[in-house]
């Protein structure tokens, strides 16, 4: 028998033995009223009840047991299933068992407490909804509706489900948890019900009281088998495409991962990298391939564009494009209204997608202080490639890594943007930019100075950077900080 059938079936004994009474989490019905209006507002009033309630249909209001035919049974299972989904929002998610109770067929329909409240009838004003108070449903005060808001919470992308109800093995099968559990160093449960039971608590299903589940989107998107058995995930996967030359008119590769991002992560990042161009140097007498760019500043940036796309853009998916001079890596939606692109390296960690986030740096994918833009462009610096681009557009956010190139190959742009770059990792460790600084990230030669000057000076006029100390009257060995920073 399903749980939920269990406590209802206790809590009617309960109200039904003397003296009788109803309870605010059940209501006896004798029959279908054709009242539709007061049906939904008994579903309301149960979803916006701390823990839900339940409709005992073959109880009169004397607490006699008339029973149900099996044509009242159906037709009250598919009337109060279609008020729980069309008459009210949001929507309601209720379960209906028929049951032989003290010898006469009665039928149990379970209305789950609800997430987001307060629940009111569709198109109908916020405060106007009802609640259980009683034994009995009546509208509901304005400081009743105010503490529900309060304790509601609006459902995360996360949250929601990936697939329909399916049964226990059917869960296990379409998720692979054990590499997940493995990245978290605990001991692989061996045991259905402990595998299942840790896929609950991490938010990768949702129980049903009948039996069996639900994947969630968390769950499918950090452990899928194969994103292609949820529609809505599949074209979320992520593409990498390998183009011959430095535009799109040809491209070598065009490939899709189907498996969860975070069980397909390092196979991913370990193909990025097996496919972008390599140098040559020659260190002690041998010569040795060196990648062009740096694994861990792909890493985290990979890892950012997974973990803060917009999901609910359709049609959309994070993708990699690799030229011969760039790696260009996008992901659908547009910074977070509290984020900048000028202060979008070293400032805190912020996603839309919290819980994958979450999941990401548990499972050490990536960085788990909200420094990996940080840390990505410190590398950057360190093998003297130009500065990190960023670009956004009404409906993606792009990141671009640019192959090496000499100061005078950089267009005046690059230069200006390496520039403020290096002056926001020099705060972001508590130091200054200075010409020498500059000179050394962009390698060049003392007898250069003069050059390097003319750019922070540039910089300086467009309000990108700021001396440290104005009052400093010698150019030549003032300090620099972001423009930002000066004035905050």
């Amino acid at each position: 028998m399903k749980t939920w059938v269990t406590k209802g079936l206790e809590l009617l004994t309960s109200s039904l033995d003397p003296p009788q009474h109803e309870l605010n989490e059940i209501d006896w019905k004798v029959a279908l009223s054709g009242d539709s209006k007061r049906l939904s507002e008994h579903l309301c009033a149960f979803a916006n009840y701390p823990g839900g309630g339940y409709l005992a249909f073959g109880v009169g209001n004397d607490g006699s047991l008339s029973g149900l035919s099996t044509v009242d049974l159906e037709q009250i299972s598919i009337k109060i299933t279609n008020l729980g989904r069309d008459a009210v929002e949001p929507p309601l998610q209720l379960d209906h068992e028929a049951v032989n109770f003290r010898g006469v067929n009665i039928l149990i329909i379970h209305i789950p407490e609800s997430s987001m409240k307060p629940v009111r009838k569709r198109n109908h004003a916020i405060d106007d909804t009802s609640i259980r108070s009683g034994g009995t449903t009546r509208r509901a005060s304005r400081q009743e509706i105010a503490y529900m808001m309060l304790h509601s919470e609006t459902p995360r992308w996360e949250n929601l489900h990936a697939s329909l109800l399916t049964t226990e093995s059917e869960l296990q099968n379409a998720l692979r948890i054990d590499p997940i559990i493995a990245m978290l160093d605990q001991p692989i449960p061996g045991v259905e019900t402990e595998r299942i039971k840790w896929m609950a608590d991490s938010g990768f299903i949702v129980l049903h009281p009948s039996g069996g589940g639900y994947v969630t989107n968390l769950g499918a998107i950090t452990a899928a088998t194969d994103l292609r058995n949820f529609p809505t995930l599949a074209e979320k996967s992520v593409r990498v495409i390998v183009y011959d030359g430095p535009n799109k008119l040809k491209a070598l590769s065009d490939t899709s991962g189907w498996r969860g991002y975070a069980l397909a992560f390092e196979n991913l990042l370990n193909f990025v990298c097996n496919k972008l161009p390599k140098s040559e140097v020659i260190e002690k007498a041998l010569r040795e391939t060196v990648p062009l760019y740096p694994r861990v500043a792909l890493r985290e940036i990979i890892a950012n564009a997974i973990i803060h796309q917009d999901f609910t853009i359709s049609g959309s998916r994070p993708l990699i494009e690799i030229y011969d001079d760039r790696v260009e890596i996008s992901n659908p939606g547009k910074l977070l209204p509290s984020k900048t692109i000028e202060r979008i390296i070293g400032t805190q960690p912020e996603s839309r997608n919290e819980r994958l986030a979450r999941a990401f740096r548990m499972y050490k994918i990536c960085e788990q202080r909200g420094s990996g833009l940080l840390r990505a462009a410190v590398q950057i610096e360190e093998y003297g490639l130009p500065p990190i681009k960023f670009e956004e557009s009404s409906n993606h956010f792009k990141v671009t890594l640019s192959a090496p190139r000499s100061f005078a190959q950089m267009s005046a742009a690059e230069r200006l943007n390496t520039c403020y770059q290096h002056t926001q990792l020099k705060y972001c460790s508590n130091s200054v930019m200075t010409n020498k600084s500059l000179r050394e990230r962009l390698k060049m030669p003392e007898k250069q100075r003069s050059m390097v000057s003319r750019l922070i000076q540039e910089a300086v006029d467009n309000n990108l950077i700021a001396p440290a100390n104005p009052e400093n009257a010698s150019r030549k060995y003032t300090e620099y900080i972001p423009a930002w920073a000066a004035h905050s």
